[in-house]
């Protein structure tokens, strides 16, 4: 007897349980997010999550045609009264780098504005191979929020859909930045090395300023080739900022620097051009070899860059353009900068590139 009240019981629970539960978390209602606000790219692209129209520049390398295609920077902006934002995504099954957390490489970190200040929201977390899907915030009130959503900074996204709640609004938003300011760049700039997309120090000076930055970074491939600067040239942009020291060698740099501006400015004549000197590298601390080829390269890019600053009063260099500290802790591997390391240098740059864009009317 007592067995049979017992295994009632537990069906009443089950019965009882069991579908409260699946109501308590009923199938988001999903929008494509490509008819949402795309911010943070130079151009429309016929894949909108991609960068570049890479079919535009056929003298594109393959590996920057391919990191291109990368939705590194690129962030979604809408509004929504919802409880719970969710979405679901697909990437490419690329592995897992070493030197990078699967959520910045294939995931997506939320900003909700409150009190005019972009505030971290939450995390989509991405799963093991290309299908992904995750709940980024649940529990908020039921008030209208502005929402900025940074797509992966490691992979193509081939499709995006954001949930919220069934009879919840989700609506496209105004762009919320202001004026263009166009990123070219290494492996720093790309963000290899955080914790999650928002943390690159573009997208950092972006929600700190108000303008839009373009991140526009190659991990290890931006040596000043003129495939890149035929892409700045043909962006729309009020500045450029260029980490452009990073990945050549001295050689190069004393090859390609003038060249590569000398592109830009017949697109650009007046366009404020704002460089950065490279990063000093812990992976020199006891390395003979790295020491000497860093040093000769930050040299002969401070070389370059006083000619050119004698012949051109819209071009800048902040040097250092990249001070990860003296404590020795601000990378992940040595050579990439991690989020301390991303914000040691927004502290340096941030005020300067301020000014310099003031004085251009850039506000």
């Amino acid at each position: 007897m007592k067995n049979f009240l017992f295994s009632l019981g537990a069906l009443f629970c089950v019965l009882c349980i069991g579908p409260a539960s699946a109501a308590e978390k009923p199938e988001p209602n999903y929008v494509d997010a490509a008819t949402l606000t795309l911010v943070n790219k130079p151009h429309a692209t016929k894949q909108p999550f991609h960068r570049v129209e890479v079919a535009d520049y056929p003298d594109l390398s393959k590996t920057v045609r391919l990191y291109y295609t990368y939705s590194t920077g690129v962030a979604v902006v809408f509004r929504t009264d919802s409880r719970t934002i969710s979405a679901r995504w697909t990437t490419t099954d690329r592995k897992p780098s070493t030197h990078m957390t699967g959520l910045s490489q294939k995931g997506m970190d939320l900003y909700i504005k409150r009190d005019g200040e972009w505030v971290f929201a939450g995390i989509a977390r991405p799963g093991l191979g290309a299908d992904h899907k995750a709940t980024l915030v649940e529990h908020m009130d039921g008030t209208e929020k502005e929402c900025l959503l940074y797509l992966p900074l490691f992979d193509e996204v081939k499709t995006l859909e954001i949930g919220v709640d069934a009879g919840a609004r989700i609506e496209a938003a105004p762009n919320p930045f202001r004026h263009r300011i166009v990123v070219i760049g290494s492996s720093i700039t790309h963000g290899t090395g955080l914790s999650r997309p928002g943390m690159a120090y573009p997208a950092q000076l972006e929600r700190a300023t108000g303008f839009e930055f373009v991140n526009l970074g190659a991990s290890g491939q931006c040596k000043m080739e003129q495939f890149f600067a035929h892409v700045a040239a043909a962006c729309e942009a009020d500045a450029f900022l260029f980490d452009s020291f990073s990945n050549p060698s001295a050689q190069q740099i004393e090859e390609r620097l003038e060249p590569f501006v000398a592109t830009i400015r017949a697109a650009h004549p007046t366009t404020p051009l704002i460089f950065l000197q490279t990063e000093v590298r812990e992976s020199r601390n006891f390395n003979d070899k790295i020491r000497k080829f860093e040093d000769d390269k930050r040299a002969a890019s401070e070389a370059g860059m006083q000619r050119l600053l004698k012949q051109d009063k819209n071009i800048y260099f902040l040097n250092p353009g990249m001070p990860l500290g003296d404590d020795h802790d601000a990378t992940v591997d040595g050579v990439h900068p991690s989020d301390l390391g991303h914000g040691r240098i927004l502290e340096v740059i941030r005020p300067q590139i301020v000014n310099i864009l003031k004085k251009h009317d850039i506000r």
